[in-house]
């Protein structure tokens, strides 16, 4: 079993900057894949950024790249997600997540088996 709980959430106003903070325990050392998740009202839970902790590999959505940057402090067992020049179409509720599972689509919510309880970020223009 894993446990998250993420932080950092807030209002900006757009072209603003938001870190989300995601603090793990339990059995960590087990995951494979690590993610942001998002979902707006009356939208589907969508993938933001994933990475593998053991390799570093990193993976974004299109429409976050080069604003959004996913980063780990393996000492720490906290995942970040730096969010740049966000956009009212980023608000959203933020989900971190992980799961033990080595081969899965990476924004694909199904593959991942442990969820934090949700940040929510909105952005105003």
């Amino acid at each position: 079993q894993v446990q998250l709980v993420e932080s950092g959430g807030g209002s900006v106003q757009a072209g603003g900057s938001l870190r989300l903070s995601c603090t793990g325990s339990g059995d960590t050392a087990s995951i494979e894949f690590m993610g942001w998740f998002r979902q707006a009202p009356g939208k589907e839970r969508e993938g933001v950024a994933s990475i593998a902790p053991r390799s570093g590999a990193t993976f974004y959505r299109d429409s976050v790249k080069g604003r959004f940057t996913i980063s780990q402090d393996i000492t720490t067992k906290i995942l970040y997600l730096q969010m740049d020049s966000l956009r009212p179409d980023d608000s959203a509720t933020y989900y971190c997540a992980c799961t033990p599972r080595d081969h899965i689509g990476v924004f694909n919510p199904s593959s991942f088996s442990y969820w934090g309880q949700g940040t929510q970020v909105t952005v105003s223009s």
